[in-house]
């Protein structure tokens, strides 16, 4: 069986085997950004976050952001697993991890992978604050593809 690199799940993420999918040897770094939900949000209380995704289109999404790193930073593995359901505050929502032979290759791809994120993976989050709720993510319609749109298989 294929290990997955880049995933959609509806559980917690563990952190230590997506590390683990980039281990090598050749590489001197490895930098993870484990992204968590937040209690404030522009002055209102977070109570928790909802994420909603397109799975298979997500998918497709995250390793198309995999390929982009590869082009930009060549010899850099990346990991990316991102959580959707009902989540807490504190809960991680997204894990990457990214090994490279250098450590600034690895921060760079790192980040570059969570802007990404935000601009074309289909994941929405709905926040529930206190007061009221709303639906956040317009991925898709926000910034173009630097391949081409993505072609979704059926």
């Amino acid at each position: 069986m294929t290990e997955t690199l880049f995933d959609i799940v509806d559980h917690p993420i563990e952190v230590e085997p997506l590390i683990k999918k980039v281990e090598r040897r050749e590489a001197g770094a490895i930098t993870t950004f484990i992204g968590t939900v937040r209690e404030w949000t522009k002055d209102k209380k977070t109570v928790y976050l909802e994420y909603q995704a397109y799975v298979p289109m997500a998918k497709k999404m995250l390793a198309t952001i995999g390929d982009e790193i590869q082009s930009k930073w060549p010899n850099t593995v990346v990991a990316i697993t991102h959580r959707i359901g009902r989540l807490d505050i504190s809960d991680v929502a997204v894990v990457i991890a990214v090994s490279s032979p250098h450590r600034k290759a690895a921060y760079e791809a790192n980040e570059y992978a969570i802007e990404r994120i935000k601009q074309v993976v289909p994941i929405w989050k709905k926040e529930h604050w206190e007061d009221g709720e709303s639906w956040i993510g317009d991925q898709l319609e926000q910034v173009p593809y630097p391949t081409g749109k993505p072609k979704i298989e059926e």
